[in-house]
């Protein structure tokens, strides 16, 4: 049965068909689907993140057509996958295990059927549901991560609970859902994690490619890197999006802000490299807390983000079947 939003009237993103969880024959064909994930429980400091579906879907200035044809690419994502919203998952406040199993639940419904799951969150607990549910579909220790972020996400506990947004990527790993080895986090900065969890960290085989890092080196280096590496091995790649690993001067609706991230051109620039260039099986964007944006500026950047890597992924499998596709960086218009 289709639930709609949680916190707010039903609306779908940008217009797609409604689906329903319920009825696997409202999706049948779709290449992506939408899911919601309103759920803040996990939150250790701003809370709002709730509200952060809703505000995925709807903060657009286009009319809300389901169509989205993309510049760079020559590709229309919204349509040529077939893209379905199936409304948000029923995750109640303040209780986090229910919240979770009924997310894994849905996620991995969807997988089974091979379509590519695409979550709104919520904080990034529901990160450890997410890519529970794609893996039990692509197989455990078979899944590679990518993760954007300020924050590592791999402390033990929180507030003495194995299940917070600073624990998810701990519990995938422990759990061997996702292999610690084919695990790339990128945009980490800050003054945490502790020795004591960066020595896990390194114990379990995780690359990360701290600021510092990718401003020496810059990101395309480090993504190419990353995308050798997360490969090997695996049979496919989940996709996490933490808002905070973005300077929050372009990004400041998030619970824990960090100064000096990624810039928002290379945020979406990245998440559509990784569409075009990887076998990506499922992806959430998290942490937009509404309440805390300023001129919609973050939910903007959210839904983009949303679009860029649907748009990777339109183009991947266009140009794969054999269809006409625009190359990257070449010119908009022959002259």
């Amino acid at each position: 049965m289709r639930l709609g939003n949680m916190f707010g009237p039903d609306a779908t993103f940008a217009g797609v068909p409604a689906g329903d969880p319920g009825d696997p024959a409202s999706f049948a064909g779709a290449g992506a689907v939408i899911l919601g994930a309103p759920f803040d429980g996990g939150t250790s400091h701003r809370p709002g993140c709730r509200f952060g579906p809703q505000a995925i879907r709807t903060t657009d200035y286009l009319p809300h057509d389901g169509r989205r044809p993309h510049l760079a690419l020559g590709v229309d994502p919204l349509v040529e996958l077939g893209v379905v919203d199936l409304g948000d998952v029923e995750m109640p406040p303040g209780d986090i295990t229910t919240s979770c199993a009924r997310l894994e639940a849905a996620v991995g419904a969807v997988a089974a059927r091979g379509t590519v799951p695409v979550v709104l969150g919520g904080d990034h607990t529901i990160a450890w549901p997410d890519a529970t549910g794609v893996a039990r579909h692509v197989g455990w220790g078979r899944l590679a991560m990518i993760h954007f972020d300020a924050h590592a996400d791999t402390a033990d506990t929180q507030f003495g609970s194995l299940m917070g947004h600073g624990t998810p990527m701990r519990r995938l790993i422990e759990s061997g859902a996702v292999r610690g080895d084919r695990f790339l986090q990128i945009g980490l900065r800050g003054y945490w994690p502790e020795a004591e969890t960066l020595d896990w960290m390194a114990a379990q085989g995780m690359r990360c490619y701290e600021m510092t890092q990718v401003v020496a080196r810059g990101l395309d280096a480090c993504l190419t890197e990353a995308f050798a590496i997360v490969t090997e091995g695996c049979d496919a790649v989940f996709l996490s999006v933490d808002l905070d690993v973005v300077d929050p001067g372009a990004a400041p609706a998030t619970g824990t802000p960090e100064p000096g991230g990624l810039s928002a051109r290379q945020l979406l620039d990245a998440v559509r490299r990784i569409g075009q260039e990887l076998p990506l099986a499922g992806a959430d964007v998290v942490e937009l807390s509404p309440p805390y944006d300023h001129a919609e500026v973050t939910a903007y950047l959210a839904n983009r983000v949303v679009l860029e890597v649907l748009s990777g992924l339109a183009w991947q499998r266009a140009r794969k079947a054999g269809r006409p596709v625009r190359d990257p960086g070449s010119p908009l218009l022959d002259r």
